[in-house]
């Protein structure tokens, strides 16, 4: 089989994602073992919800056999409503195009380069400009996450720096000894049993990029258990999650805080008011970053450069 149809059908359907490379993996490893045409139904597990070849120890298990140990993606391609429709596609584009199993197996290890150039995909640059205000070099940053998620269709990158920025920016100001727990960004609340993104004292924060009526029913449950929530978010979103709140009647029992102002806040504070000690703090808060990142995500391009 020519790579180039491969090639295209990479491109056309945006498979830079991790989700979206375990799919290609997956996928071809089944075609190498049962051997072409392979019937999707048959890849599905008994309730029809998952494909069962996208799972992280399959996936771990193919990448190990090229020597390759990073963990690509903890949830594997199988949780993401997007991979079901995408797998059966790339697996209907391999049964028509019918390689043979030494085709098969370079196009394996075709996929196998796509992870390591995801692995070795450039981080994102935060440019510490001193002719500009901190919210706006936030605000330059985040454009910078938006545009790369743009391009790369199933990766929540905007959220995840988001909140990897103020876990890195409370890791800083949290007293030694009450160090607060990070996680992934795309561990869910209800999976770890978390009120919200970050608890201490009485407060809870929910970071996100797109607020909506799930975050405003977790704030709600958050009132009721005693917790005062704060809602952390882009300044084109303040408006909305203000809305929201207001109409669920609690517009006026929390906070909504755009992240932009928020760091600017902070690094100006603790940074004493001038350029030097913004620099210094905007330092702290990337390698804070940059090491929540290597913790809790499985993702090297989250993060950040400082320029």
């Amino acid at each position: 089989m020519d790579i180039i149809k491969l090639k295209t059908f990479f491109d056309a359907n945006k498979m830079r994602s991790k989700g979206a490379l375990c799919v290609g993996l997956g996928i071809t490893r089944e075609a190498i073992t049962r051997g072409l045409p392979v019937k999707f139904c048959t890849l599905l597990t008994k309730n029809k919800g998952q494909v069962r070849s996208l799972g992280k120890p399959k996936v771990q298990k193919i990448l190990a056999d090229y020597g390759i140990t990073t963990v690509l993606a903890e949830e594997g391609g199988r949780t993401s409503r997007g991979s079901m429709g995408l797998a059966e596609r790339y697996l209907n584009f391999l049964n028509v195009e019918r390689p043979d199993n030494k085709e098969l197996k370079a196009i394996e290890a075709w996929w196998i380069d796509r992870v390591r150039e995801f692995f070795a995909g450039k981080p994102l640059e935060l440019r510490f400009d001193q002719s500009k205000s901190i919210r706006c070099i936030v605000h330059e940053l985040i454009a910078r996450a938006e545009k790369r998620q743009s391009q790369n269709t199933g990766m929540q990158i905007v959220g995840a720096v988001m909140q990897h920025l103020v876990g890195a920016k409370l890791s800083l100001i949290v007293p030694q000894g009450n160090m607060l727990p990070m996680h992934g960004a795309s561990v869910a609340d209800a999976v770890s049993d978390r009120e919200g993104d970050f608890s201490y004292g009485d407060v809870v924060i929910h970071v996100t990029s797109a607020p909506g009526e799930a975050v405003i029913r977790k704030c709600e449950r958050n009132i009721s258990g005693g917790w005062h929530p704060i809602i952390i978010t882009t300044s084109k979103r303040i408006a909305l999650a203000e809305g929201l709140a207001e109409s669920a009647g609690i517009v006026n029992r929390l906070e909504v805080w755009d992240i932009e102002q928020f760091l600017s806040m902070n690094l100006n504070e603790h940074g004493l008011f001038n350029h030097k000690g913004r620099k210094d703090m905007a330092v702290r808060l990337i390698e804070s970053y940059n090491v929540i990142v290597d913790a809790c995500e499985t993702d090297p391009s989250l993060k950040i450069k400082l320029g």
